[in-house]
Order: structure tokens, then C-alpha cells, then sequence
């Protein structure tokens, strides 16, 4: 260990042991509009706290218990957990969902989710804001299907809510602490409670450092350190029976390296111009902590220094207002209003290999965005239930990337030897949007359910492809338009004007433009309560997602063509089973998705640069499937539970250039990151021995095959002096199936909790995403074995 990851490492344990002197009491959930008994599972799926066994929509709630116990902390763990669901990393250190096959694999700040995540329904509108936060959580719900009336025009594919643990009436704290492989330390704590009759407070913290888990199978070096620091505050106040104010405040910092790739292909774009040291780079081995990356400093013809080595800081601030005013004894005006700040610095290896074939020595960005919501409803008693209301909000995004490429095919002669460009885009996002959601008892046990959404959307973008500094790329460039256009060569400088030639072949303005659209989302369902135990649903629904541009290194502004709005029209139907004991659970539903438009990070043959990335619209998709859920408690201290998720997805019109730059006609392939199968098994045990609560636990999950682009089920690597494969690989795009296996066990006795576990017990090889950089394809590959202990206090 370095002295500076002992540092952390101490800082880690001082942090710790200040934590765990706080004492607890266990979260509590915010009070229901409609009676909730207690112990029964709730959601906020339509703005109100209701039973989930009530409320005829597919969703999956991750309790606090579960949260704490199974060591959900990230993003990829709660994918893991949900079956439908999936998480990637990008090559910029982006986090991807994909929910039912219904998602947008872009690594743009500025691009906006498939499905969207919310803290206490305040929006995180762009993926990596949802890096963080999941810490002194009551709960997460994940809503499956478009969610675009209630939960805004980018749910195309649901919705997830992180749903904080709220303030207590009585003084509380708690802490706990754990260790665990890699030294990781990880500390949470909270203290809650009055501040007066009318003020009550919870502030919360979380920390956690593990030194690096990636090895370079090459030389001694490591990858791979997390550093995590967040805390919440929450304020309620409460001056009146009526009158109720809520105010949030999250931040949190990220120092955690971006996972480096594994080398699974090279394929260099220009062929006669691959280096001998790309070509005949070895491959890694099999097993999840192999992997490699640049590392050494360069310094620019500007003087910057340029860091290739993988490294990210990444900043976060929000503060959340709510306010709610009972105007009659049944209708309410709720606000929401919300503020957020975020910036990163940092730097990924974008080839998989200690070369500097492609790198991206800095990829630095910050977003801000307001956010505001007004709406009146009645709550839950009524038999017309309803919600009116509207929304705004603004982001200002700006990205700037650099990407360095000395060994890349394009270093050569007839390129003017360029090994290195800069790209940064400046945009804003506005929307606005009002909807209105009815909720109607026509009959005993017999809802009828409608709601619609207008959204009108505005994005306006700057964008620029730079010299970095050394001339050449500003030269050949420059060289380009005046024989493109038979004029004389423009005069670029290097590091000031826009190299992207646009389509009349001029060079040295930024491109500038604007997307304008509109949509309406709407729902429609019917509930049906057979009797107390049985709900049955049916649903129809329409949501949008807005369009977007790719913040990429352009050669031509073709590659900055937008992609516009996707629509998913799903039909769902399905039913609840609770028995009054609650000792079986079982919930099931079958689904069909009219996907059109699917926005995805695609690839276009650019006759000078090979095959580039670019933002593609598939036209016409389709993805039918169905799910299943049962729990049973077949007696004292035993809970077992199952669920299945079946999902098949087609593209069937689309033809477009494929991730080895050949035209292709794609009807027919599935659609990306959509495993046809995923399930998950899981049981726990729970005794008493005097005091003493002893338990055991187990979570067995299954993820069948899937692929990384469209059509890459069937791609492989053509066969050439230069081209290869890793062994054993012959479809180099494709995700394998996989299963984990979890483990838990520990006891509870009086204000005391200890548990030891492990994560992926079994040590299973298996990757979330497949990269094809530029001469390169590498894999991003799953954590593997983890384990630990946790001790927690409580009274």
C-alpha cells in the first residue's frame, strides 16, 4: 500500500470509529395517504405512498433491511438485484440502465437517461449524478414501463426513486462499519430527532476507501482505489397542522479510478497503417482483476501536462425544498423545487492497453440544473383521486475532452502524423411540461386510471473540435477544405478555432444548433380488486424521451447530427397476490413494447477516419416478455422468494453501418444490453437462541447472454496480418451469460448487529460492456469475489 492510500486508509478508520459511537433506531417510512398497514411494502409510483400489493403498476422495492444487509451501495448492486434491469459503464466513466431492453448507451454528460432516477421525486436528470446517494436509504423503488405522466418525458423505460430515510420524532442515531477484501473500509452513520415541537433534523454520512482491485498483467502497477464521501441533511418543519416544509441537502465526492478495459480485439482502422506494438499486444487473461492502461505523463505543445492514467474527482451539491399546503381538508398544493451542482475531472484509457493507442488524458465537465414543480392533488381517501400540475427545468452542461492517439492508425504520413485533438461542447437543456393524473372507483374494487403529459423540449448546443496545440491536426484539416473546395487553405489556430468540417467543406467555426420538440405522454389502465388478497391491472402508456447530440471527436459535422425523440407505447398487463398473513406473495405480468426511434451510440464510416462514433435513431424495434415474483414464509424465521424476468426484443427496420464500419440491414437482432432471462433466487433464515437472533442468507443471480451493439450477436473480427482475437473468442461483442452467488451471515442481539458476507462468492468471470474504440475492442469486466464483516449499534 502507498503511503498516500494509508493515509486514506487511516482516515478511513479515524472516520469509522467516530461513526460507530453514534447510536440508532431503525429509518421509518414517511406517513401514507392511504392506510398502509404496518410492515407492508409501500411506493410512491403515483406521487402518494400506497401499498405496493394496491397499486396496479411492476415495481420492485429494496427495503432498508435489504439495502443494509445484501451491502447494496452502487449502481451495478442494484441492477444486480433486479431482475429487468441492467448497468454498464462507459468509456467515460458513465453509468448506463437499461430497463425491459429500454435503454441509451451514451457516454455524454448532457444526454438524458432511459430511465430516469429520483431522490424523494427531485429529479437527477443526468445519468452520473446517480453515481452516488444510495446511503440511509428507507428504500429504492424501481418502476418498470414508461413512467412519462407522473415522473417526466425521460422514463421510457421506468423509473428508479431513492427514497431517503426521513427525520425521527425521537432522538436516534446509528452507526455501522465494515471491512472487508482490498481493505476496504466502509463507515454509516446518522443521528435524528427533534429540534422543537415544530423542527425535527436527520443528518447522515457514508465513507467508504478499498485500495485497488484491477492488475496489469504486463508490469507491477494497480488500478482500481475507491475514495467515496457523502453526506444528507434533512430539515422538516412543520408550523401548522397544514403547513409542512421539508429541505434536503446531498453532496458528495467521488476520487474512485474509472475501471480500466480488457483487451478482447484489435482491429485497426487503417490497416496499413497499424503500429507493431498495437498489433502484437498480448491479451489478458481470463479472470476479472487482469486488465491494462497508459500510465506516464506527456506534455502538450501548449505546455499541459496530459495524464492518460486512468483517475476521476468528481463533485456533487444539491439542495431540495419541499413544501406542502393543505388549501381545503382535501386538497393540497405541493412545491418541489430543487438546485444542483456537479463537476469532474478525470482521464480514462480508451483502448485496453499500455499504449497510447487511443486515451483520454482529460474529460472534464460541469452540470447545473434548476428545477421546479407545482401540483395540487387530494391524496388518497377520496374515491376520484387526482394530481394537476406542471414543471421547469434547466441545465447548463459543458463537457471538455482531450484524446491523445501516438500509436493510433491515423498517426501516419498521410494524416499528417496527428496524434492528438480536443473536443468540448457547451449545452443547454430547458423543458417544460404540464400534466394531470385521475385515479376513479367506478365500481367496489373496480379503478379506472388515466393520465397525460405535455412536454416541450429545447436543446441548444455549441460544439467544437479543437487542435491541441502541435499544429498538425489544424494543418491536415485546414489542407483538407482547400482541396475539398478548391480554395485556398483557411488559416486555423491551433487550440482557438473548431477543426469539424462542415458540409461545405469550411473549417474554423464551432458548430452551433438547436433541437425544438414536443410530445405528449398519456396512460390509461383499469385496476380491479377481486378481494382483499387479488389485484388485477391492465395498463396502456405512451412516454418520450428527448433527443440529444453526442459530445464526440467530429471530423465532419455529419457526426454531430442529432438523434431525436424515441417512443415507447407498452401494453401491460398483470396481477397481485397477498395473502392476509402475508406468509405468499405473487406478482406477475406480461408486457409488449412499441419501440420506436430507440436512440443509440452507433458507429459511421467516415471516408478519411475509418469507422467514428456517431448517434444513431433504429426506427422501428419491438420487445415483448413477462415477469414473475413469488415469496413464501413457509414458517417462523424462513422467507424464501423467486422472481424471473423473460424479455425478447427485435429490432425490425433499421440498416446502418455496423461496429465494424459495414453497411448492414439489422432487422432481426436483438436489441442491446436485453438478456432474454435474468432471475434471482434468495432466502433467508432467522432463529432465536435467548437474546440472541442468529441468520443466514443467500441471493443466487442469473443473467443470460446478451451483446454490446446492435447486430453483435453474429459480428466477428475478419480475418488479417494485423486483425486478431483473444483466445477462445470468437464473437468478440458478445455479453456471456453469468450467475453469482451472495452470501450472509451474522446475529443480532440487544442494541447489536454483526454480519459477514460475501459478493460474488464464486469469484464468477463475467463483463457488463464491450468497447470498440478506435484500433481496439475491450470488455469492462464485473468485481469480482468480495467479502467482508459488518458491526453495527443500535437501541
Amino acid at each position: 500500500m502507498t503511503s498516500q492510500r494509508r493515509r486514506a486508509f487511516r482516515r478511513g478508520l479515524t472516520l469509522s470509529a467516530a461513526l460507530i459511537g453514534i447510536i440508532a433506531v431503525p429509518a421509518h417510512a414517511q406517513a401514507a395517504d392511504d392506510a398502509v398497514a404496518e410492515g407492508e411494502i409501500v411506493v410512491t409510483a403515483n406521487k402518494r405512498t400506497q401499498a405496493l400489493k394496491d397499486v396496479g403498476v411492476t415495481a420492485a422495492v429494496l427495503g432498508a433491511q435489504q439495502l443494509t444487509e445484501r451491502k447494496i451501495v452502487s449502481l451495478a448492486d442494484i441492477a444486480a438485484t433486479v431482475p429487468g434491469l441492467s448497468y454498464s459503464s462507459s468509456e467515460n466513466n458513465t453509468p448506463v440502465f437499461t430497463l425491459r431492453g429500454v435503454g441509451f448507451n451514451e457516454a455524454s454528460l448532457a444526454a438524458y437517461p432511459t430511465v430516469s432516477v429520483y431522490t424523494d421525486e427531485a429529479p437527477l436528470p443526468f445519468p452520473v449524478l446517480s453515481a452516488q446517494g444510495a446511503f440511509d436509504l428507507d428504500r429504492i423503488e424501481v418502476l418498470k414501463g414508461p413512467q412519462g405522466t407522473l415522473f417526466g418525458q425521460n422514463s421510457t423505460g421506468g423509473a428508479i426513486n431513492y427514497i431517503a430515510a426521513k427525520p425521527t420524532d425521537t432522538l436516534s442515531a446509528g452507526a455501522d462499519l465494515s471491512y472487508g477484501r482490498f481493505n476496504m473500509v466502509e463507515a454509516n452513520g446518522f443521528v435524528s430527532g427533534p429540534l422543537g415541537e415544530q423542527l425535527k433534523f436527520r443528518l447522515a454520512g457514508h465513507y467508504l476507501h478499498a485500495d485497488d482491485w484491477q492488475k496489469s498483467y504486463t508490469r507491477k502497477d494497480s488500478l482500481g482505489e475507491s475514495e467515496v464521501y457523502a453526506v444528507r441533511g434533512l430539515l422538516d418543519w412543520e408550523p401548522a397542522d397544514t403547513v409542512k416544509f421539508s429541505l434536503m441537502l446531498n453532496a458528495w465526492q467521488d476520487k474512485s479510478d474509472p475501471q480500466a478495459g480488457q483487451l478482447v480485439a484489435v482491429y485497426p482502422q487503417i490497416a496499413a497503417a497499424a503500429y507493431p506494438e498495437v498489433v502484437n499486444y498480448p491479451y489478458p487473461p481470463q479472470n476479472a482483476r487482469a486488465a491494462d492502461w497508459s500510465n506516464g505523463t506527456t506534455v502538450s505543445p501548449t505546455g499541459s501536462i496530459l495524464d492518460p492514467r486512468p483517475r476521476s474527482n468528481r463533485k456533487f451539491q444539491q439542495a431540495v425544498l419541499r413544501g406542502d399546503i393543505d388549501l381545503t381538508d382535501q386538497v393540497t398544493l405541493t412545491s418541489l423545487s430543487s438546485y444542483l451542482h456537479f463537476r469532474q475531472r478525470q482521464s480514462q484509457d480508451y483502448d485496453g492497453t499500455a499504449s497510447n493507442n487511443d486515451d483520454i488524458p482529460f474529460n472534464d465537465g460541469t452540470i447545473k440544473s434548476v428545477f421546479q414543480e407545482l401540483r395540487l392533488s387530494n391524496g388518497g381517501r377520496s374515491s376520484i383521486r387526482w394530481v394537476l400540475g406542471a414543471n421547469y427545468q434547466r441545465s447548463r452542461i459543458r463537457e471538455n475532452d482531450g484524446i491523445s492517439y501516438s500509436t493510433g492508425s491515423t498517426s501516419n504520413a498521410g494524416l499528417n502524423f496527428i496524434i492528438q485533438n480536443g473536443y468540448r461542447s457547451n449545452t443547454l437543456r430547458r423543458d417544460y411540461a404540464f400534466f394531470g393524473n385521475a385515479e376513479v372507483d367506478v365500481a367496489p374494487g373496480l379503478t379506472l386510471k388515466a393520465g397525460a403529459r405535455y412536454t416541450n423540449s429545447l436543446t441548444g448546443v455549441n460544439l467544437c473540435n479543437t487542435d491541441l496545440g502541435d499544429g498538425r491536426t489544424a494543418a491536415l484539416i485546414s489542407g483538407l477544405s482547400a482541396l475539398l473546395t478548391g480554395g485556398p487553405a483557411p488559416v486555423v489556430r491551433p487550440g482557438i478555432d473548431c477543426v469539424t468540417l462542415n458540409s461545405s467543406f469550411q473549417v474554423g467555426q464551432p458548430f452551433i444548433d438547436s433541437l425544438k420538440q414536443h410530445n405528449t405522454s398519456w396512460r390509461f389502465g383499469v385496476d380491479y380488486k377481486l378481494n382483499r388478497d387479488v389485484l388485477l391491472y391492465a395498463n396502456v402508456s405512451r412516454g418520450y424521451k428527448a433527443g440529444s447530440y453526442p459530445t464526440i471527436s467530429a471530423s465532419s459535422e455529419a457526426q454531430y447530427i442529432p438523434v431525436t425523440q424515441e417512443s415507447v407505447t407498452a401494453y401491460e398487463a398483470g396481477a397481485k397476490l397477498t395473502t392476509a398473513d402475508r406468509t405468499f406473495t405473487t406478482n406477475v405480468a406480461a408486457f409488449y413494447y412499441d419501440y420506436r426511434n430507440k436512440q443509440i451510440r452507433g458507429k459511421t464510416l467516415d471516408p478519411i477516419f475509418g469507422v467514428l462514433n456517431a448517434l444513431i435513431n433504429v426506427p422501428k424495434s419491438r420487445l415483448y416478455g413477462a415477469e414473475i415474483e413469488a415469496g413464501v414464509r413457509p414458517f417462523r424465521g424462513l422467507a424464501l422468494g423467486a422472481s424471473v424476468t423473460y424479455v425478447n426484443s427485435k429490432v425490425q427496420r433499421y440498416t446502418g453501418t455496423n461496429v465494424l464500419g459495414v453497411q448492414q440491414d439489422f432487422a432481426g437482432s436483438s436489441i442491446p444490453f436485453s438478456p432474454k432471462w435474468q432471475a434471482q433466487v434468495d432466502g433467508e433464515y432467522r432463529w432465536d437462541m435467548g437474546g440472541v437472533t442468529p441468520f443466514v442468507g443467500a441471493v443466487l443471480n442469473v443473467r443470460a447472454k446478451t451483446i454490446a451493439y446492435i447486430g453483435g450477436s453474429d459480428l466477428t473480427i475478419p480475418a488479417s496480418p494485423v486483425n486478431s482475437m483473444a483466445p477462445g473468442v470468437t464473437r468478440p461483442f458478445a455479453i456471456k451469460g453469468y450467475e453469482t452467488v451472495d452470501l450472509r451471515a451474522g446475529a443480532e442481539w440487544g442494541q447489536w448487529k454483526a454480519m459477514i458476507w460475501g459478493k460474488n462468492v464464486f469469484d464468477t468471470y463475467y463483463w457488463q460492456n464491450v468497447i470498440s474504440a478506435f484500433d481496439t475492442v475491450y470488455r469492462l469486466a464485473g468485481r469480482p469475489a468480495s467479502y467482508g464483516v459488518t458491526v453495527g449499534y443500535k437501541f
